[in-house]
């Protein structure tokens, strides 16, 4: 008896160039590899250009890869029929989608395609669109057509959800309401692949975070762990001066002493702050990038650049 896949998504040794000989071949995907398990909701994180939105298309099926192996819910997206397609949800990053149907009808018109749907009205109450629901589409906002587009990809009760960049135009109240909806496909069963540039929605909804840069997987973990045990220590920070010192320590009460220690007869240090550093800052330096705030360090401490010790 064949043991199912643990995997709904495997991935090994992805890549695509765009380009020809003539002008120069541009790698979007570098030899990626990438696992997503049944039932987990796996954040791809990476600036503009990483890769992201190519490797999703692939999975999906929508373009084509130049090599490695992609199995995604037990077959190759090159070569799956209609019904691996109704397995799958697909939120785009991107809808310009000006038709005169109004919402609940393109929902309606949505959940006919697949075996087992949603309640057309239950999911759009649950994007946020149920005063709109006899809205024409061409008539909507950016934000209230990205809503739509969240609408149509989970109306099918996909086995496998894609959201790519879904928030994007959400005011606060929306993203919650969103953040709430989609543990809730997690917890109903559905796998979720996510890309986005919300530092925090990754933090609020990821089981394991995947950082994505120059076409290759440079980290993956869960959000507390993303980066290794180093990523996440401690910064001490105080004014010296007028200038903003740092140290990075993992005794971080014996560096607060130290410094009260030395201060003035008050005891007080000026801007003393003890910070860890937040997903945001881990996935910074994993790129590459640093905050627009430069610090300087004790000759002690390590170079740091912590938006929060401030």
């Amino acid at each position: 008896m064949q043991t199912p896949d643990p995997l709904a998504v495997r991935v090994r040794g992805l890549r695509k160039r765009y380009g020809s000989a003539r002008a120069g071949f541009k790698n979007a995907v570098a030899g990626l590899d990438l696992d997503v398990a049944h039932g987990e909701i796996v954040a791809v994180l990476g600036p503009n250009g990483a890769g992201k939105t190519t490797t999703v298309e692939i999975l999906e099926g929508f373009r084509d890869r130049d090599d490695g192996e992609v199995v995604v819910l037990g077959e190759d997206p090159r070569h799956a029929g209609r019904g691996w397609r109704a397995r799958i949800g697909v939120v785009m990053q991107d809808s310009r989608d000006m038709s005169e149907l109004t919402v609940l009808e393109k929902v309606r018109a949505a959940a006919a395609s697949y075996p087992d749907a949603r309640d057309p009205a239950e999911v759009i109450a649950a994007v946020g669109l149920a005063e709109k629901a006899k809205a024409r589409t061409r008539g909507l906002s950016g934000g209230q057509r990205r809503r739509l587009d969240v609408a149509l990809g989970i109306v099918g009760r996909p086995e496998l959800l894609f959201l790519d960049e879904p928030t994007t135009g959400f005011d606060p109240q929306a993203r919650r309401s969103f953040w709430d909806l989609v543990t809730a496909l997690r917890d109903d069963g559905t796998t979720i692949l996510l890309t986005t540039h919300y530092l925090d929605e990754a933090a609020q909804l990821a089981d394991r975070v995947v950082v994505v840069h120059d076409g290759v997987v440079v980290a993956s973990g869960t959000p507390e762990t993303l980066g290794g045990p180093e990523a996440r220590t401690p910064v001490v920070g105080w004014d010296d001066g007028g200038v903003r010192r740092t140290e990075r320590t993992d005794r971080p009460t014996a560096a607060v002493a130290r410094l009260i220690a030395g201060a003035g007869p008050d005891g007080e240090v000026p801007g003393l702050s003890v910070t860890r550093p937040t997903l945001e800052d881990v996935y910074l330096s994993l790129i590459g990038e640093t905050s627009t705030t430069t610090d300087t360090t004790t000759d002690g401490g390590d170079v740091d650049s912590s938006r929060k010790a401030a």
